[in-house]
């Protein structure tokens, strides 16, 4: 590798951190926050829910299996930075065919290596996910900082990163029909649908209710994606529309947005929760999970009692809400990622349930 230009990430409690640039090399100003997997890069590049943010691995060696064709969450990722340790340029691996760097140049995402990402991760953790920017290493800290207390981060994530149009995904013969609400969602949801049966029509994130069921689904898909679910009223409106009337499945923000639409509220964690290895108990069988997870918002357990919806799954770590249902309407969502299945307890058995709620609904019809 030829020698490396060198970037300065600048913290807004005015904290720096110096090392070398890959991907682009344009300034950022970003939300920072920390993931704690240990593989799966180009999933956490590519992820929508990610738009706006600057992520720092905690695992050290990042770039070293490069980026395959097939691997990518969304074709357009819109993360803006990626913070690790040391970046291998020179990957090793068959299905590979381009570096994590050249990706990230395409896409102008930019890149810093050689932090101290352990020391970072910690700060984060202490402080809470914050504003930072990564910038030219001359740059005045004291003066970013002030650029950093200025700047308001884009509250319109959901609306630049949804499908525009309509698309459908899955042969017309398959036995039912998904509507899945796009604010942001991962391709391999989009896979796990069609695997189990489902034809899946993507609609925009801003599609009103009478167009959901003009396409005569027979169950509704809200999906994740990036920031504070209360910034897209909209969908919320739209779910209150629909609930009773088609069975509802949420994952991530979507599991935000169906407890929003029945009454419950939402806050903001401190440092969020993003890694493959989190916690959950299901409650309804006693079995401990092992999740992925990517998220800074939370559904307050207090604000359940007064909805109709029951809290089906707890994070063991510190006891927020992972799951809700209400048993009546068919509906539930999820605040993990069943698609990812980090293992060793499938998590399927959630695309399943859909899948039985829409064929018990289509039955008795």
């Amino acid at each position: 590798m030829s020698e490396q230009t060198k970037r300065k990430l600048i913290l807004e409690d005015g904290s720096f951190y110096v090392g070398d640039a890959f991907g682009s090399q344009e300034d950022k100003i970003l939300e920072i926050v920390f993931n704690t997997s240990m593989v799966g890069y180009q999933e956490i590049l590519s992820d929508p829910s990610y738009t706006d943010q600057g992520v720092v691995m905690t695992y050290p060696l990042i770039g070293n299996y490069g980026m395959a064709d097939d691997d990518y969450e969304t074709e357009t990722p819109t993360i803006s930075a990626l913070i690790v340790r040391e970046y291998n340029d020179e990957p090793s691996n068959f299905r590979s065919t381009n570096t994590l760097g050249s990706v990230m140049e395409k896409y102008n995402i930019a890149g810093i290596s050689g932090i101290d990402t352990r020391k970072l991760a910690r700060s984060i953790r202490d402080i809470g996910s914050c504003k930072a920017m990564i910038t030219d290493c001359d740059a005045d800290v004291s003066e970013v900082v002030e650029k950093l207390k200025a700047h308001e981060l884009p509250h319109n994530a959901v609306s630049r990163v949804s499908r525009k149009e309509i698309v459908k995904y899955g042969s017309d013969d398959l036995p039912f029909h998904v509507v899945a609400i796009d604010c942001g969602m991962k391709q391999n949801i989009v896979r796990s649908m069609n695997n189990m049966g489902c034809v899946v029509t993507v609609v925009p994130w801003n599609t009103q209710a009478s167009v959901i069921e003009g396409l005569n689904p027979d169950g509704v898909f809200i999906s994740n994606g990036p920031g504070d679910p209360t910034d897209v009223p909209e969908v919320i409106e739209t779910i209150k529309s629909l609930k009773g009337k088609y069975p509802i499945f949420g994952i991530c923000l979507g599991h935000q947005i169906l407890s929003l639409a029945y009454g419950a509220t939402t806050y903001k964690l401190k440092f969020g929760h993003r890694g493959g290895n989190h916690p959950v108990c299901n409650n309804l069988t006693d079995k401990i999970e092992i999740t992925s997870q990517n998220h800074s918002y939370a559904v307050s357990k207090e604000s359940l009692v007064s909805t109709e919806l029951k809290a089906t799954h707890i994070n063991l770590l510190d006891g927020t809400i992972e799951g809700v249902a209400c048993e009546k309407d068919k509906a539930f969502g999820v605040q993990y990622h069943p698609e990812s299945a980090p293992g060793p307890q499938d998590s399927s058995y959630l695309f399943n349930q859909f899948i039985a709620n829409m064929k018990e609904v289509k039955n008795n019809a």
